[in-house]
């Protein structure tokens, strides 16, 4: 686990030192045990080091036999020893004993199509110094993050956009159509970010440029089909052994690790399977909130601990502890997104770095095993489809009515009669409706949202396109999987945690395992209204029945309140101040009453206060200089 930066000048330039060590500088808490350089003429690579294979001989960059192809990885290539072992029969030589290398030599070997053959988390780039060419790849499921710009004829790449943003001459400016795309999905698609010009190299995709040229293509392109011909048991079985191989690989480490806890089935079943490969005891880690005693995972997720005869730690957060990392916070995530939790992350990080370098955690079952609500209102969209005119509009009247804490139900049922599925997505994942849009936006947002109230909804066609024919829960399940995980969870768990150095894992996330979940019928994800109907009978296996069932907490914590109480006056200066970033974009007025009707209670406006402070936070943190 590491970040890595990349310049190159298509027009022969020749690349700074200096230049690539400040790009690189700036993402030191992504590699504090080391740093390394390459320079070719127009090309730069630059690398921070996060020890964990072969602590030793595997500083980056690494080369091959003759020096001729260079790599800079941040990740973790989890078959690696496999991988390795079938090079070495084909005649390759290695001179050190990481996964990095395999990268090099996969490529010399197999050229692009060695990143299908890669089983894991990464963001590498390859610098070719015969054909003067680079090759650049981001994994199948998004897990590591790549940021790249081009700046005339100069290609820059970065796992972080600070390391772009060190780079001389670049100009900053926000870009309104992802603010937009921010303000319906509540996290920006790939490929845009919110700053202009500065992208995303999409999931599963890779690039590669040469004088004059760039193109990127997509490498992971598997559509689900349904294999109806085996039985439950057998799928079953086929399950609990992919997942517990996914697990053994994901252990794979020179440096101790140990296990994100909360009280559910997710990080329950990667704990007990853990243990059977662990010859001492896990080291898992949970953080609670103070006030939220009815959503608090911790004494769950201590007897959990002790049943697998886990050392557990835990520490437990409140608003003064948010209020404070909220300063900061920000400049660790770079992307705001509209996920209350997210900064939850960050503590559950902080205190397992104490301990270890590496952390695992249940992240990603969720998608792809159909775990949320909206899950469930994807399915009933059939059903209500065929319900009688009067009887839609008269429901839709008495949800549109109701007042308080039905914010989800409010959205989710409302975009039940929408019969283009792109909008019907847009409408389910977006806190502000097209009314509150066209009293919250101003300017050239609200002049694009009176030409069409959902233009954002094509940010997701080109995922939506490849599942068109297929029913609407496989169809969002598909997207989720491809967008709003590596987008929104899996950036926010990958900064969060580097922030604090730590590496973590994503076992679920597995290619092998969402393959093969996308093989299998609605049904078994979504069984009358229950969610991850067979990842739960198979975790039956490791799990006590009531945990396995227990009702999902997730990272649930009392924002709301403190939204409310404890972090009153913080919320009000950022969103209300007259120093108020987003007063360019926004109404302030609709904001006092966005903010007034949530105190008072009529109306339940967390998340969209939470997204507002996450846009004015993230504007304080790059744009204050301006």
């Amino acid at each position: 686990m590491c970040g890595i930066c990349g310049i190159y000048h298509q027009d022969g330039a020749p690349a700074s030192r200096d230049t690539l060590t400040a790009m690189s500088t700036s993402m030191s808490h992504r590699g504090p045990d080391g740093s390394g350089h390459f320079l070719d003429r127009e090309v730069g690579l630059g690398h921070r080091r996060l020890s964990i294979i072969d602590l030793e001989g595997g500083g980056q960059p690494i080369g091959n036999e003759d020096g001729s192809l260079q790599v800079v990885f941040n990740g973790e290539i989890y078959n690696f020893v496999e991988l390795r072992q079938e090079l070495e029969a084909a005649g390759h030589r290695f001179s050190t004993h990481s996964d990095t290398e395999v990268i090099v030599h996969g490529y010399e070997q197999w050229g692009r199509d060695c990143v299908s053959r890669f089983n894991g988390m990464f963001a590498f780039a390859i610098w070719d110094t015969h054909n003067r060419e680079l090759f650049i790849a981001r994994d199948h499921l998004g897990i590591k993050p790549l940021y790249y710009t081009q700046l005339g004829s100069t290609l820059l790449f970065a796992s972080e956009i600070k390391a772009i943003l060190a780079y001389p001459g670049i100009q900053r400016a926000v870009d309104l159509d992802a603010l937009a795309q921010l303000f319906t999905f509540r996290y920006v698609p790939s490929p845009l970010t919110l700053f202009k010009g500065i992208l995303k190299l999409p999931p599963g995709h890779w690039m590669h440029a040469g004088a004059g040229r760039v193109t990127i293509e997509r490498f992971w392109r598997t559509r689900p089909i349904v294999n109806t011909a085996r039985s439950e048991a057998d799928i079953i079985a086929e399950y609990q052994d992919l997942l517990k191989d996914a697990i053994r690989i994901q252990l794979r480490s020179d440096v101790p690790l140990g296990l994100f806890l909360s009280s559910g089935i997710d990080s329950g079943v990667i704990l007990a399977i853990m243990r059977e490969f662990s010859s001492s005891p896990v080291q898992a880690f949970t953080i609670g909130f103070d006030g939220g005693e009815k959503t608090n995972e911790v004494d769950d997720a201590r007897a959990m601990a002790k049943m697998f005869g886990a050392d557990h730690m835990f520490q437990m957060i409140g608003p003064a502890d948010y209020a404070r990392y909220y300063e900061r916070y920000m400049n660790d995530l770079e992307e705001p997104v509209g996920n209350e939790t997210a900064a939850a992350f960050y503590f559950v990080s902080h205190i397992t770095s104490k301990k270890v370098k590496v952390a695992l955690t249940g992240q990603g079952a969720d998608e792809p095993w159909a775990g949320y609500g909206r899950h469930r209102g994807a399915k009933l969209s059939g059903t209500y489809s065929r319900l009688p005119a009067p009887v839609t509009w008269a429901l839709r009247e008495a949800i549109s009515r109701i007042p308080g804490r039905a914010e989800r139900i409010k959205r989710g049922v409302l975009s039940l009669d929408e019969a283009d599925m792109l909008t019907r997505f847009a409408k389910i994942y977006s806190f502000f409706s097209a009314d509150m849009k066209a009293r919250l936006f101003t300017g050239k947002l609200k002049a694009d949202l009176d030409a069409d109230p959902f233009h954002t909804r094509h940010a997701l066609a080109r995922l939506q396109k490849d599942v068109a024919d297929l029913d609407p829960l496989t169809q969002m399940l598909y997207v989720d999987t491809r967008s709003n995980l590596p987008d929104d969870l899996l950036m926010v768990g990958d900064k969060t945690s580097m922030a604090c150095s730590l590496e973590v894992r994503v076992p679920f996330l597995d290619y092998r395992l969402v393959e093969f979940i996308e093989t299998l019928p609605p049904s078994m994800k979504l069984r009358g209204m229950n969610g991850k109907y067979l990842h739960k009978k198979a975790c039956e296996k490791w799990l006590p029945k009531e945990v396995v069932y227990r009702k999902k907490k997730g990272f649930a914590n009392p924002v709301e309140h403190w939204f409310r109480v404890g972090m009153k006056d913080f919320v009000d200066d950022h969103l209300l101040g007259s120093g108020a970033a987003i007063h360019q974009y926004f109404d302030v007025n609709y904001i006092a009453e966005i903010l007034k009707a949530d105190r008072s209670g009529t109306e339940q406006y967390r998340r969209q206060i939470y997204l507002l402070l996450s846009l004015e936070l993230w504007h304080r943190s790059f744009f204050r200089r301006d």
